[in-house]
């Protein structure tokens, strides 16, 4: 798969840049929502795959990627700038399809305003993410926000060095580099993520799937079966991959997308 070229564009909410890749064609909209620590451009491939007749909008969302830092991380505020995305590109009803942090704002959309969402693609994320006391993303209060250099800041990541790296971000005026994320927005935001979501995740009755990764570090399979045992009309795509589907198994994630895509 070759990844698809986008385009970016920015919107504007209450001052706050939103910013958003449009991979285009006039196929059927998709709006693809990543997780923590990732933005809109890690559906390249997936876009790709899906060819022309899907058109696949990926926002970075708030405080992700070239978007604005927000001054919360509600499921509220993430489901506000969803629907000023979507009356800002003049999309009435869109499949949506989400990982991690991005699943939880699809189903919760889906639960809230059904008659926008034509059909739910779950990447690996729970119905009730029980609260250990501490966030598995409290790492990253390690590492810098910004460095002189994206070497040096690159390096200040870690194990994450490798990943973190290309997608770094130059500072206004050459004045540095800054992380893709803010660490301690980015703790905020997972920790507004736990707990019981299963009246949203039952709450809509739209064509569902729920890709479970066999070694996912966050879904256990007797909890993925559940979702789809008591969700009608909610198909169950089990991949030997780990919570990160798409990059374990960039081919094998595409496949079960597109073959739900093409029962709808």
């Amino acid at each position: 798969m070759t990844a698809a070229q986008p385009t970016r564009a920015t919107l504007t909410i209450d001052g706050r840049a939103l910013s958003y890749l449009d991979f285009g064609g006039t196929g059927r909209p998709l709006v693809a929502l990543h997780g923590h620590l990732s933005e809109g451009a890690s559906f390249g491939a997936l876009a790709a795959a899906l060819g022309p007749e899907w058109r696949v909008i990926a926002p970075d969302q708030r405080g992700h990627g070239d978007s604005d830092r927000a001054a919360e991380y509600t499921r509220a505020g993430y489901l506000a700038d969803l629907l000023a995305l979507l009356d800002h590109l003049g999309i009435d009803r869109a499949v949506f399809l989400g990982h991690s942090l991005g699943a939880f704002n699809a189903y919760h959309l889906a639960a809230e305003r059904p008659e926008l969402v034509e059909a739910l693609i779950n990447v690996d994320t729970a119905a009730d993410l029980p609260d250990h006391g501490a966030s598995p993303l409290a790492f990253v209060l390690n590492f810098p926000y910004t460095a002189p250099s994206r070497e040096e800041l690159a390096a200040a990541c870690g194990p994450l060095a490798a990943v973190l790296g290309p997608v770094l971000r130059p500072l206004p005026d050459g004045a540095g580099w800054r992380l893709p994320f803010h660490p301690q927005d980015t703790v905020d935001s997972e920790n507004l993520v736990h707990g019981d979501h299963w009246k949203q995740w039952l709450g809509s009755d739209c064509p569902a799937l729920l890709i479970h990764g066999l070694r996912s570090q966050v879904l256990p399979a007797e909890h993925a079966r559940a979702m789809c045992a008591r969700r009608p009309g909610t198909a169950y795509r089990p991949l030997d991959a780990d919570h990160f589907i798409a990059q374990a198994d960039p081919e094998g994630f595409a496949t079960a997308v597109r073959e739900f895509l093409a029962g709808l």
